[in-house]
This record gives C-alpha cells, sequence and structure tokens, in this order.
C-alpha cells in the first residue's frame, strides 16, 4: 500500500519559501480548515486570524507554511523554521521539470522562459549549462 507523503524543508522564512514554491510549482497555499480563501485573500493572514481567534499564541519566529498541489497528485510540501544556520550542502532539493518532452532549441527557449519567470518570483540564476552533446528529453 503506498503512502501520502508531506515533504518538509527546514529555513530561516517559511513564508518567503512557500510562496516563492507555491509560484515555481503551481501549487497554492492552503487556508485555515473551514475557511473559504477569495482569489485576493491573503493565506497568511488568514491563519494568523484563525489561531489568534483560537487564543492560541503563535510568535512569527514560530510561524510555519504549507503549499499544495491544487490537483491533489504532487506531495505537499511544508516549510519550518529552524534556528541554526546550514552547515553543509542541502540533502533535498527540488528539480523543476520545465521542459518536458522538448528537444533542441525549443527546449532551451522554454527552460529560458521558466527560467525569466522563477527570477520574477525571487530565484537567482547561477549559471546556464548548455548540454554537449544537446539533451534529447
Amino acid at each position: 500500500m503506498s503512502r501520502a507523503v508531506q515533504i518538509t524543508f527546514d529555513c530561516h522564512d517559511p513564508v518567503a519559501q512557500a510562496t516563492f514554491w507555491a509560484a515555481a510549482l503551481g501549487y497554492v497555499i492552503p487556508g485555515p480548515p473551514g475557511v473559504r480563501l477569495e482569489p485576493d485573500d491573503d493565506p497568511f493572514e488568514a491563519w494568523r486570524s484563525f489561531v489568534e481567534d483560537l487564543d492560541i499564541d503563535i510568535p512569527e519566529e514560530k510561524f510555519r507554511a504549507a503549499i499544495e498541489d491544487p490537483q491533489g497528485r504532487g506531495p505537499r510540501l511544508f516549510f519550518q523554521i529552524v534556528p541554526e544556520g546550514k552547515i553543509v550542502k542541502n540533502r533535498v532539493h527540488l528539480d523543476v521539470r520545465a521542459a518536458p518532452g522538448l528537444q533542441g532549441e525549443e527546449r532551451m527557449e522554454a527552460l529560458e522562459a521558466e527560467c525569466d519567470r522563477l527570477l520574477d518570483a525571487g530565484a537567482r540564476r547561477l549559471e546556464r549549462v548548455d548540454p554537449n552533446p544537446p539533451m534529447e528529453t
């Protein structure tokens, strides 16, 4: 029997991470249980109000965030604050497949367009790698 999983990331700014990865993956930031969010509503503010209404005090340094696949196919991603800084290489990362099935120049154009979109969402480009010979998939 398979199990649903949640992938959890330790970070310093869960809201920023959730916001970026929701944009990158086409995920949504879910609202609190029983709360219907309108398109312009801030889901993080909805969560703050929700826990405040329950008389729960969550200081900003304990705030967490999650994102979900709106179609229910991909795993839920959860971002939590940790006090320590990053010491070594991340052991988990996400590979965003932006051009599956495309080849040649069409593939590179799709990858560049996705790179531009993610830069607008807050990403930082480290380098461009052009495979030699070009990749087929």
